[in-house]
């Protein structure tokens, strides 16, 4: 038997009636982005403004913006009124981050459909807790319109400790947990004790474990930055790992064509930089190459200076190994080596980082001190951090497995 066409939880909701039944005569909202497209790039928006019988009362917007105007992190957009549809677009990234009383007013239904990259950090799935929690509060529904996860299903990383909770860090799980917006909606709902009307509109014929896209639909489907840095599938690949260069002086490719998909600075030598990291944990390099390089930032750190630097390739499928490769132990090991070159180095950005002022930027990005800690020690092996991560890993493959629709 043929497995079923791949239709993405907006396809079939526009698709099948049967599905939008519950919806007639109730006030539906939309949270959106540029990603959230049709399969003939129709945005989700104007595909859903088209049904007659649908009444749309509002729409939001996460990071960056609906229309993903926004280039850098943290530059808030404000709300407004499109001027097509007569409609309130509400920022969840401007004057707050969690929906107001008078925003959860404008609707009964609230529609999700977001792209997401499958890393704790991206903020979008911390906006979906948000809009959860405020949505068991007022008694209002909420729909996940379920979109692939084009990481994949593979887990790594500590998870977040108590108490290291942020808008880049929405609950204990790994750096990268491997579960689709939809599941993460069951997963938070249990984990929090929530009480609310909530469906997802599954996917049909996804297959996550399938190459070579291993998570997302390569060569069957568009892709569509979820955000203005997520340029391409090996950015969402390389993600869980140089995220963490938000939380560092090192450059991670903004302000170049290749965003998050490498990282360097002018002051450091890449040729030991390779090499310590080879020596000390080459089982952590494997699934993907490094590749030197040299590149100039157009804007963000180290604007206009040459920097040297790396390039994580992860789109050769003759070097690309989905289930071997590791970002986060991978960039943890490229922390260590730059440690081990220059003692001194200013490594840690100490910044304002998502509206904390108190913590280092890095431990908020990994929901606690553990990784930075390693890294400051040059004489802690790869063994102390595999210790700590290892067991997070497996206890998260088994807490969520309940939650796996696919």
């Amino acid at each position: 038997m043929s497995p079923a066409p791949l239709r993405f939880g907006i396809e079939r909701l526009l698709d099948e009636p049967e599905l939008r039944r519950p919806l007639h005569g109730r006030r539906v909202a939309l949270l959106a982005h540029p990603a959230s497209v049709t399969r003939d790039l129709t945005h989700s928006l104007d595909a859903l403004a088209a049904l007659p019988e649908l009444r749309l009362s509002a729409a939001f917007g996460p990071q960056h913006g609906l229309r993903g105007d926004k280039q850098d992190n943290m530059v808030e957009s404000p709300d407004f009124t499109d001027p097509r549809l007569g409609i309130a677009v509400f920022s969840l990234y401007g004057e707050v981050r969690r929906p107001t009383d008078a925003m959860m007013d404008s609707f009964d239904v609230l529609l999700v459909d977001l792209q997401d990259l499958g890393c704790r950090i991206y903020t979008f799935i911390t906006t979906l807790r948000y809009v959860l929690e405020a949505a068991a509060r007022h008694g209002k529904s909420v729909w996940v319109l379920d979109r692939p996860n084009p990481a994949g299903r593979p887990v790594e990383g500590t998870l977040l400790q108590a108490g290291w909770e942020s808008f880049v860090g929405a609950g204990p799980m790994p750096m990268r947990h491997g579960m689709t917006m939809g599941e993460l909606g069951h997963w938070f709902i249990a984990q929090l004790g929530l009480e609310l009307e909530y469906r997802v509109i599954s996917m049909t014929g996804w297959q996550p474990d399938a190459a070579p896209g291993f998570g997302w639909p390569l060569g069957d489907r568009s892709w569509v930055n979820p955000s203005p840095n997520a340029p391409n599938l090996s950015m969402a690949r390389a993600y869980a790992g140089t995220v963490m260069l938000e939380g560092t002086t090192l450059s991670e490719g903004r302000g170049t064509t290749r965003p998050l998909e490498l990282f360097g600075a002018p002051d450091i030598d890449t040729t030991r930089l390779l090499a310590d990291m080879r020596r000390i944990a080459p089982h952590w390099l494997q699934g993907c190459v490094l590749r030197p390089c040299w590149f100039e930032p157009t804007f963000h750190k180290h604007a206009g200076q040459l920097c040297a630097g790396v390039q994580i390739h992860v789109e050769d499928p003759t070097h690309y190994d989905h289930a071997a490769f590791r970002p986060w132990r991978l960039q943890a090991l490229a922390f260590r080596a730059i440690r081990l070159q220059r003692p001194d180095y200013p490594l840690w950005r100490d910044f304002p980082y998502e509206y904390e002022h108190d913590r280092l930027a890095i431990d908020l990005i990994n929901g606690g001190p553990l990784l930075r800690e390693w890294v400051d020690d040059v004489h802690a092996p790869p063994e102390v951090l595999d210790a700590a991560a290892g067991p997070d890993e497996a206890a998260w493959r088994e807490t969520r497995r309940p939650f796996l629709l696919y």
